[in-house]
Protein backbone atom coordinates (compact mmCIF):
# COMPACT_ATOMS: atom_id res chain seq x y z
CA UNK A 1 0.00 0.00 0.00
CA UNK A 2 2.50 2.69 0.90
CA UNK A 3 5.42 1.41 -2.49
CA UNK A 4 1.45 2.71 -3.78
CA UNK A 5 0.96 5.82 -2.48
CA UNK A 6 4.42 6.69 -3.65
CA UNK A 7 4.13 5.47 -7.02
CA UNK A 8 1.70 7.97 -7.25
CA UNK A 9 3.53 10.84 -5.63
CA UNK A 10 6.17 9.73 -8.20
CA UNK A 11 3.83 10.02 -10.88
CA UNK A 12 1.79 13.21 -10.50
CA UNK A 13 5.18 15.45 -9.43
CA UNK A 14 6.13 13.89 -13.43
CA UNK A 15 3.07 15.04 -14.44
CA UNK A 16 3.25 18.74 -13.21
CA UNK A 17 6.81 18.78 -14.31
CA UNK A 18 5.27 18.01 -18.24
CA UNK A 19 2.34 20.41 -17.60
CA UNK A 20 5.06 23.01 -16.63
CA UNK A 21 7.10 22.16 -19.67
CA UNK A 22 3.94 22.15 -22.33
CA UNK A 23 3.20 25.81 -20.94
CA UNK A 24 6.71 26.88 -21.69
CA UNK A 25 6.80 25.57 -25.19
CA UNK A 26 3.78 27.30 -26.00
CA UNK A 27 4.91 30.50 -24.83
CA UNK A 28 8.24 29.91 -26.92
CA UNK A 29 5.46 29.00 -29.38
CA UNK A 30 3.77 32.05 -29.84
CA UNK A 31 6.86 34.51 -29.37
CA UNK A 32 8.49 32.38 -32.45
CA UNK A 33 5.02 33.26 -34.48
CA UNK A 34 5.32 36.54 -33.96
CA UNK A 35 8.82 37.48 -34.52
CA UNK A 36 7.80 35.29 -37.98
CA UNK A 37 5.46 37.91 -38.58
CA UNK A 38 7.49 41.02 -37.51
CA UNK A 39 9.92 39.86 -40.17
CA UNK A 40 7.56 39.38 -42.98
CA UNK A 41 6.20 42.66 -42.75
CA UNK A 42 9.65 44.29 -42.11
CA UNK A 43 10.31 42.75 -45.26
CA UNK A 44 7.39 44.00 -46.53
CA UNK A 45 8.06 47.61 -45.94
CA UNK A 46 11.83 47.40 -46.96
CA UNK A 47 10.69 46.03 -50.45
CA UNK A 48 8.13 48.59 -50.75
CA UNK A 49 10.83 51.53 -49.53
CA UNK A 50 13.07 50.04 -51.86
CA UNK A 51 10.76 49.99 -55.11
CA UNK A 52 9.40 53.54 -54.37
CA UNK A 53 13.11 55.06 -54.24
CA UNK A 54 12.30 58.32 -55.28
CA UNK A 55 9.95 58.97 -52.84
CA UNK A 56 12.31 57.17 -49.85
CA UNK A 57 14.52 59.69 -50.64
CA UNK A 58 11.86 62.47 -50.43
CA UNK A 59 11.20 61.37 -46.80
CA UNK A 60 7.74 60.41 -47.37
CA UNK A 61 7.87 57.22 -45.94
CA UNK A 62 9.12 58.75 -42.94
CA UNK A 63 7.05 57.46 -39.85
CA UNK A 64 8.76 58.76 -36.05
CA UNK A 65 9.48 56.54 -33.15
CA UNK A 66 7.38 58.81 -31.12
CA UNK A 67 4.38 58.43 -33.20
CA UNK A 68 4.64 54.37 -34.66
CA UNK A 69 1.61 53.32 -37.12
CA UNK A 70 0.00 49.85 -36.19
CA UNK A 71 -0.81 49.64 -32.29
CA UNK A 72 -4.22 49.40 -32.73
CA UNK A 73 -3.90 53.01 -33.90
CA UNK A 74 -6.24 54.66 -36.55
CA UNK A 75 -4.42 54.04 -40.10
CA UNK A 76 -3.22 57.17 -42.08
CA UNK A 77 -6.12 57.54 -44.49
CA UNK A 78 -4.40 59.37 -47.76
CA UNK A 79 -4.28 57.16 -50.78
CA UNK A 80 -3.12 59.65 -53.36
CA UNK A 81 0.48 58.78 -53.49
CA UNK A 82 1.92 55.32 -53.88
CA UNK A 83 4.13 56.26 -50.84
CA UNK A 84 0.51 56.77 -48.96
CA UNK A 85 -0.74 53.28 -50.04
CA UNK A 86 1.98 51.70 -49.08
CA UNK A 87 2.17 53.02 -45.09
CA UNK A 88 -1.94 52.70 -45.15
CA UNK A 89 -1.28 48.63 -45.88
CA UNK A 90 1.37 48.36 -44.16
CA UNK A 91 -0.32 49.64 -40.49
CA UNK A 92 -3.29 47.76 -41.42
CA UNK A 93 -0.65 44.48 -41.53
CA UNK A 94 0.70 45.60 -38.18
CA UNK A 95 -2.93 45.68 -36.53
CA UNK A 96 -3.39 41.93 -37.99
CA UNK A 97 -5.68 42.65 -41.31
CA UNK A 98 -4.54 39.73 -42.76
CA UNK A 99 -6.29 37.22 -40.65
CA UNK A 100 -9.77 37.86 -38.87
CA UNK A 101 -10.91 36.14 -36.18
CA UNK A 102 -14.87 36.73 -36.29
CA UNK A 103 -14.75 40.45 -37.06
CA UNK A 104 -11.41 41.79 -34.88
CA UNK A 105 -8.06 41.53 -36.25
CA UNK A 106 -6.02 38.52 -35.28
CA UNK A 107 -3.13 37.93 -38.18
CA UNK A 108 -0.23 39.81 -36.36
CA UNK A 109 1.99 40.69 -33.49
CA UNK A 110 0.45 41.80 -30.10
CA UNK A 111 0.43 45.48 -30.60
CA UNK A 112 2.27 45.31 -33.31
CA UNK A 113 3.87 48.88 -34.12
CA UNK A 114 6.47 49.88 -37.22
CA UNK A 115 8.54 52.81 -37.58
CA UNK A 116 10.71 54.61 -40.64
CA UNK A 117 12.91 56.49 -39.71
CA UNK A 118 16.37 57.94 -41.80
CA UNK A 119 20.14 57.09 -40.33
CA UNK A 120 22.44 58.83 -42.14
CA UNK A 121 21.73 58.04 -45.95
CA UNK A 122 19.57 55.27 -45.25
CA UNK A 123 16.20 54.25 -44.16
CA UNK A 124 15.77 52.40 -40.91
CA UNK A 125 12.58 49.91 -40.75
CA UNK A 126 11.56 49.07 -37.39
CA UNK A 127 8.94 46.79 -36.26
CA UNK A 128 7.96 46.31 -32.60
CA UNK A 129 5.84 44.17 -30.74
CA UNK A 130 4.82 43.15 -27.18
CA UNK A 131 6.94 40.05 -26.21
CA UNK A 132 5.17 37.25 -23.85
CA UNK A 133 8.02 37.13 -21.17
CA UNK A 134 10.92 39.62 -19.88
CA UNK A 135 14.53 39.28 -21.27
CA UNK A 136 16.76 42.36 -21.95
CA UNK A 137 15.68 45.35 -23.76
CA UNK A 138 16.37 46.54 -27.27
CA UNK A 139 19.12 48.90 -27.67
CA UNK A 140 18.04 52.51 -26.59
CA UNK A 141 18.95 53.52 -30.41
CA UNK A 142 15.62 51.77 -31.43
CA UNK A 143 12.90 53.73 -30.23
CA UNK A 144 9.99 52.56 -31.69
CA UNK A 145 7.66 51.15 -29.78
CA UNK A 146 9.47 52.61 -26.61
CA UNK A 147 7.69 52.50 -23.47
CA UNK A 148 4.84 51.10 -24.57
CA UNK A 149 5.08 47.71 -23.96
CA UNK A 150 5.72 48.11 -19.96
CA UNK A 151 3.22 46.15 -17.96
CA UNK A 152 1.05 47.96 -14.75
CA UNK A 153 2.84 48.18 -11.32
CA UNK A 154 4.45 45.29 -9.75
CA UNK A 155 4.49 43.90 -13.57
CA UNK A 156 7.86 41.86 -14.48
CA UNK A 157 7.57 43.90 -18.11
CA UNK A 158 9.41 46.74 -16.92
CA UNK A 159 11.71 49.24 -18.26
CA UNK A 160 10.63 47.87 -21.93
CA UNK A 161 11.96 44.05 -21.10
CA UNK A 162 9.17 42.54 -22.63
CA UNK A 163 9.46 45.02 -26.03
CA UNK A 164 10.65 43.15 -28.84
CA UNK A 165 11.97 44.69 -32.09
CA UNK A 166 13.64 43.62 -35.36
CA UNK A 167 14.81 46.30 -37.95
CA UNK A 168 16.16 46.65 -41.22
CA UNK A 169 18.26 49.35 -43.28
CA UNK A 170 17.59 49.97 -46.87
CA UNK A 171 20.15 51.96 -48.22
CA UNK A 172 18.93 54.10 -51.66
CA UNK A 173 21.76 54.27 -54.67
CA UNK A 174 22.03 57.81 -55.79
CA UNK A 175 21.12 56.87 -59.79
CA UNK A 176 22.47 58.89 -62.45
Amino acid sequence: MVEVLVTLVVIAFGLLGMAGLQMRLQVSEVESYQRTQALLLLGDMASRIATNRTAATAGAYAVAAASPLGGGAACPGGTTTQAQRDLKEWCEALNGAGEMLGSTNAGAMIGGRGCVESVGGDIMVTVAWQGMTPISAPPVSIGCGSGAYDGAAGSSCTNDRCRRTVTTLVRIATLL
